[in-house]
Parts: structure tokens; sequence; C-alpha cells
């Protein structure tokens, strides 16, 4: 007979932390995954909540979905883009599947659910959603049941921010009242399959990871935030066990992040180095650090590549007849391409130590690839330091993020712990699994 699957989704929590520090102090998430099946959840290129969660969901990798981040260039644009939206998804996820057999689904914060798309039950939407005063609930009179429990829905906070008390404060606001929202849709709604993603995980460690790891280069020991990450775990978990405190007792449990999370190096300016490579060409020099490629008159006419940052770094080629002012032969694009993923490869570390960085053509990557990928795709020091697509800066080599504090960057593999009261399941740890394969391991259930 088919079960009912709770997936609780926790937005970048990392094996070390949930499998490891933090397990025997959580009352309810430790002895679920003590008697789990577990593995390490291999995220995907890249490692980003978009694409990863609708990935999973899918079954389909980022190139299939044409998804590579939240920002996607607009096509023959220099300097626009576009963000990533539920529009863009064009492969059923696990609920359209389960829809279309007659099962009922609630779908809370998952990215990206946003605009709200019709299912087979309930569904509000993701932290990319504009705000509550948008339409964020299918059916959409759900969103007023949510505000008469909870008033303005809460979706997202500003997590790079200086003033850490506000962060936190803001943090376990939000998390309690999705909590809130949540016990309330498993009491009053009827279902079959329930998955949330609480994005707050990834908040409080990218607002607090310099100030919990030893190895971290911004961490002094007795901090008044050290604690801060393990207690919202600890949080996390209370609500968790009021939760399931209204779920049946043989619902099956699924335990997923999207990817996972390590302290940052720092962030390397890409776009000055692809100048001083003579890739990029600018007329003018930034008069002051921080600058947007946009706000610089650039030589498009001379330049051959730039660059965008974030968790990894895009490049894309200054292509003839792709681009307005195209400068690269399209005979010469893949001997551009191979010479600058060498020179990428090859760049070292502030103190000149080898980094492990790696460079993919996306079509390395992927069967498929759709949408507007980058032509090339960059992994600093395997992932440890950030691309900062900004200018103006005395180095190349930045010790904070060029958007605002932030002490974590993403890490290939997050979690996956499949519970079966029942004990239908064996019991341990299980290897690896891809990001992609997480959805036909939830179908299971679901096989009469």
């Amino acid at each position: 007979m088919p079960r009912r699957v709770l997936v609780i989704g926790l937005d970048a929590a990392p094996p070390r932390l949930l499998y490891d520090e933090f397990k025997g102090e959580l009352e309810v998430l430790g002895p679920i995954i003590e008697d789990s099946t577990r593995y390490l959840m291999k995220s995907t290129h890249p490692p980003i909540t978009i694409p990863a969660w609708i990935s999973m969901m899918t079954g389909k990798t980022p190139g299939e979905l044409g998804l590579y981040g939240f920002r996607h260039r607009k096509p023959g644009a220099y300097n626009e883009y576009y963000i990533a939206n539920s529009r863009f998804i064009k492969h059923p996820a696990i609920w359209d599947i389960l829809g279309e057999k007659g099962y009922r689904s609630i779908v809370v914060g998952v990215p990206p659910t946003y605009p709200p798309k019709p299912i087979k039950g309930y569904l509000i939407t993701d932290f990319i959603t504009p705000g509550p005063e948008s339409n964020y609930t299918w059916p959409p009179m759900l969103k007023k049941e949510v505000e008469r429990l909870v008033g303005a829905y809460i979706f997202d906070v500003v997590f790079r921010s200086e003033d850490r008390d506000r962060v936190k404060r803001e943090l376990w606001e939000m998390t309690k009242q999705h909590f809130k929202v949540l016990r309330y849709l498993a009491e009053n709604k009827k279902w079959d399959f329930f998955m949330f993603v609480e994005i707050g995980v990834d908040r409080v460690q990218h607002a607090f990871w310099g100030f919990m790891d030893p190895e971290h280069h911004k961490y002094e020991p007795g901090n008044k935030y050290e604690n801060v990450i393990r207690e919202y775990y600890k949080l996390v978990d209370n609500e968790l066990k009021q939760l399931l405190e209204k779920m049946p007792k043989d619902t099956v449990l699924v335990i997923v992040s999207d990817h996972g999370a390590k302290r940052m190096k720092g962030a390397f300016t890409v776009n000055q180095w692809l100048i001083q490579q003579g890739y990029l060409k600018i007329r003018k020099e930034p008069r002051k650090p921080g600058v947007e490629l946009k706000e610089l008159d650039v030589d498009w006419s001379k330049t051959i590549a730039w660059g965008w940052g974030g968790y990894y770094a895009r490049i894309f080629i200054n292509l003839k007849g792709r681009e307005p002012h195209g400068t690269v032969d399209p005979r010469d694009y893949e001997s551009i391409r191979d010479q600058l993923a060498r020179e990428l490869e090859n760049i070292k570390g502030p103190n000149g130590e080898k980094w492990e960085t790696r460079v993919y053509k996306p079509e390395e990557l992927y069967p498929e690839v759709n949408g507007d990928s980058p032509d090339l795709i960059v992994y600093f020091d395997n992932l440890y330091w950030r691309s900062a697509g900004t200018l103006g800066w005395p180095t190349n080599y930045l010790p904070e993020n060029d958007r605002g504090p932030d002490d974590a960057v993403h890490d290939w593999h997050g979690v996956l712990a499949v519970y079966d009261p029942e004990g239908t399941l064996d019991k341990g740890f299980k290897g690896e699994v891809n990001a992609v394969e997480v959805k036909d391991l939830i179908m299971k259930f679901y096989e009469k």
C-alpha cells in the first residue's frame, strides 16, 4: 500500500552538523537520523538552492531545467538579467506526478514555487516571493487562512547584516511562524505527501558560521554568538517535535538538504583578474571599491570575456553573432574557452598556495544544456572562495563577501536520511546519492 511521506527540507544543512556535531543534542532529529537509512546527498552543479531543490523534486539536472542559479543573463545583453521562478519549470515535480495519480500534496517553501501553480492540494511559495502582498498560495483562498493564523507571512530575512542581534531575532520569528503554519496545515488539510523547506537553516549559517567554527578566520573563542547555529538547530528540532505530533504515526520521514555548508575563506575578484589578464577592457578605472561592472565604461569592442560573482563564477564569452559587440569569432570560441579554463585553474591563493579550482563547460556537466547558461562554470578552490564580480578593490583577495557580511559558502554534500517507523528500511550509512535520484527514492513509497 502507498505510504504517507513527510519531506523535511533543511536548506544547506551539512552532514558535519546534522550527522555528527549536533545529532546527540537534538531530541527529535537525532534519534530519527540514528534509526534512518542515511546518505550523503551529492548536490547539483552548481550546489545552490536554485536549482538544487527542484532538481531533486523533478529528477532533472540544472542543464535539463535550464536553471543555473537565481539570476540568469538575458540573451544578447551584457548587464541585464532575470530571476528564476516557477514559470521556468517545464518538468513535473513529485507533487505534479502524485496529483495525476489522485494523491493530495501539501508543499511549503520549496524553491522555486513562486508564482504558485495549481496542484492537487495546497501550496505556499518560497523565499523568492516578493512579499506577503503577493499571491503566494494555491488555492488562492489559502492565503486568507494563513493571514488569519499568523498575519503577514515571512518568506525570508535579511541575513547579510552587521546587526547580528536583529538577524537572530528575525530568524527565530520567521521559523516559529513557519512551523505554526505547517502544524495548521497538518491538522486541517487532507494530504498524502507533505513537503516543506526551511530556508532559515541556510540563513543562520551564512550569518553566524564565523562565530562558531574555530577554523574560520573571523572566529574568536567565547564570542557571544558562538552557539547561535547550535541553538537554531535546537529550535527547529523543538518545532519539528510539535509538528510530528500532528502526523500519522506511520508517516515515512525524509530529512534532506539541497547542499552543505562550510567556512568561507574569502572572495576572489574575478572581473579584476579578467582585466589584469587582458580579457576585459575598461576605459576608466573605478574610483572606489565595490563598483559594479555595469557602472563602468566597458570597451566591449575589445573585450573577450567578463564574469559574474556568486558562490561560483559564471564566465561569459563576448561572442560575435550572439553579443551586440561580440569580438570572438565562433571559430575561436572553443580555443578561447580552453585557454581561459587553463588560466583560471592555475590561479593561486593570496599566499601563493595551490587552489583546487575546477572549471567546466556546461555541456560537460549535463545531458542537455537548456536556457541561458554561462560559457564557463568556475568553482574557486573547491567552493571555499566566492566569486566577487565588483571592481575597484586594492587586491583580488577579499576577506569578506563583496555583497555584505557572510561567513559561509556552499559545499557539495547535503544530507538525506529516510526513516520508516514500521521498520521496513535498513538502518545505517549507505554512501552517496545524487540529487537527481531523490525523486525516485521518494516515489517508491507511492508504488502500489
